[in-house]
Formats: structure tokens, C-alpha cells, sequence
């Protein structure tokens, strides 16, 4: 073996790497000498609120009302400093301003923002208990309603979407994408917490469906595996640059149910008590009470 040769392979990989034309837009420079939020640190974190959501189900499973308010307290406790941690080292990643000022304003802004999101948490839980419910009433293989806290991805995915919505409408940046993404990676169901959905969620299987952005999902609506909520083209600048944060993705109305394969685009209402059958193409509004089947 020729280390020279090897160490001169080396050499050029090394210099090839570290050419600033080679990690122009993949590179991130940490601001301030803060690191980028722990993917690690915040699994843990919403476990820990997913113990304290769910008592009983997750990593303690003897709580009981006399030991309550301890097992929540110490829960609570530590995800607030460690959320406190984290949505900081998001500010940072997305600040734009000076050293001296980003380092205090930020450091303040999010102990604010974990209090205000842990004053959240018994509205999210009062959500959670709907979309639970609706799992169990609308499966009839599901025994209890325990069984889809403990089984189903849906109830996993949608409890990471609740959670990482607060965070989203409090601004914090990132946080609640990564939060999301953990759900999407496990489970297969990709749901952006900036969409609003409100109670009796269910997703049944759920693997492959998709929610976009700016989504509005009203109460009691049911989609099956495969649904996307998605928008169609996506408006453009001069520059070429898309524009954003504009309103792109359906309104899903009170009492609809979307069956497997659907592909529902762009700014449109599917109306209250509406039915998309499986594998159609929607891309018009939907009337109330509709049924929309896929012609064979």
C-alpha cells in the first residue's frame, strides 16, 4: 500500500470539500457561537410531553391521580428548560441581527415563548381526547380508545402536529418543523404545523398523506391513506423566486371524509359533509353533501 498516495487522495478530497464553491448553500456558520437546535434534545422533549399528555401510556406507566402532580411537575419542569434551550438556538439560527442584541433578546424571548407554550398544553390535550375519540369510534378494529393512544401513527403524528403548531403560531422558527418532521419520518404522514385543524381529527392507516402549509381542516373529518392536501403551481417572482406565504392549500369543512389516493389541490372548500372517493383528482370547490367518485 502507498500511504503517500493515499494520504495525497486525501489531500485533494479535503481541499475539494472545503473550497468555498463547493459548500456555498449547504454550509450553515453557527451565529454567535450558537449550535443548531438538538434533533436528539427535542425527541426527548416531546416524549416527555407526550408522558405528560397521556399519563400512564408512555415511559411511566404508574402514575396515579395521588402521584399526578408530581410526575407532571418534574415533567413540565425539564421541558421548560429544555425548550427554553432550544427555541433560543432557533432564534439564533434565524436571527439577523447584531451579536450583542440577538444574544439578550433572544435569550429573553424564549423563556417568554416555552411559558406562554406550556400554558398550551391543557388545550392541547382537550384536542388530543377528540382526535382520540374519533379514532376509536370511527375503526371497528379498535378495542379502546387506549389502543389508538398506544398503537395508532395517527394519534402519534397528529399529537406532534398539535404541539409543534403552538410553537408555530408563537414564531418560533424551525422548532416546529423538526418537531413535525419526526412524526413524518416515523410514520409516514407529513403534517406542516403551520396548517389549522380543529377537533375529531382522525387519519386511518395514514401512511403517505400529505397536509399542507396553509390548510384549514374544520371538525369530525376523516382522511385515509395516501390523501394529499396540496397546492397546485406555485406563483413566482421577477426574480424566479417563489413567492411565499400566500394562502395555497384547501379548506377541508365540518364532517368530510377523504378517502385513499385522493388528491385535493390549491385554494379550493371542499364543503361540509362532502365525500372524495379514492385515487380522484380534485382541483374545483366541492358543494356541500357532494359525493365525488372516480368514474371506471
Amino acid at each position: 500500500m502507498n500511504k503517500n498516495n493515499d494520504n495525497s487522495t486525501l489531500q485533494e478530497v479535503v481541499a475539494s470539500l472545503c473550497h468555498p464553491d463547493s459548500y456555498q448553500g449547504v454550509y450553515h456558520q453557527p451565529r454567535f457561537g450558537s449550535p443548531m437546535p438538538s434533533v436528539e434534545l427535542l425527541s426527548e422533549i416531546v416524549e416527555r410531553l407526550r408522558s405528560v399528555l397521556f399519563p400512564g401510556f408512555f415511559k411511566e406507566p404508574f402514575i396515579t391521580p395521588g402521584n399526578m402532580a408530581y410526575f407532571v411537575g418534574s415533567k413540565l419542569e425539564k421541558v421548560r428548560r429544555e425548550l427554553t434551550e432550544q427555541v433560543e438556538r432557533g432564534f439564533c439560527f434565524a436571527c439577523e441581527q447584531g451579536e450583542q442584541l440577538c444574544s439578550k433578546d433572544c435569550a429573553i424571548r424564549a423563556e417568554t415563548i416555552a411559558d406562554k407554550f406550556l400554558k398550551t398544553l391543557p388545550q392541547v390535550r382537550a384536542m388530543l381526547a377528540t382526535d382520540v375519540q374519533a379514532a376509536y369510534a370511527g375503526d371497528p378494529a379498535a378495542k379502546n380508545p387506549g389502543e389508538t393512544i398506544f398503537c395508532y401513527p395517527s394519534i402519534k403524528a397528529v399529537t406532534n402536529y398539535r404541539l409543534a403548531h403552538e410553537l408555530h403560531l408563537l414564531n418560533v422558527p424551525l422548532i416546529p418543523r423538526i418537531i413535525a418532521e419526526m412524526a413524518h419520518s416515523s410514520t409516514g404522514i407529513d403534517i406542516h404545523p403551520g396548517a389549522t385543524i380543529d377537533e375529531s381529527f382522525f387519519i386511518d392507516h395514514g401512511t403517505g398523506t400529505v397536509i399542507g402549509e396553509t390548510c384549514i381542516i374544520g371538525k369530525n373529518v376523516r382522511l385515509y391513506q395516501g390523501v394529499t392536501l396540496g397546492a397546485k403551481s406555485f406563483p413566482k417572482e421577477d426574480s424566479g423566486q417563489l413567492v411565499k406565504g400566500i394562502a395555497r392549500h384547501p379548506i377541508v369543512e365540518d364532517n368530510v371524509t377523504i378517502y385513499s389516493g385522493a388528491t385535493i389541490l390549491g385554494r379550493i372548500t371542499i364543503g361540509q359533509g362532502a365525500i372524495i372517493g379514492g385515487n380522484v383528482w380534485v382541483v374545483d370547490d366541492v358543494p356541500p353533501g357532494t359525493r365525488v367518485y372516480r368514474n371506471l
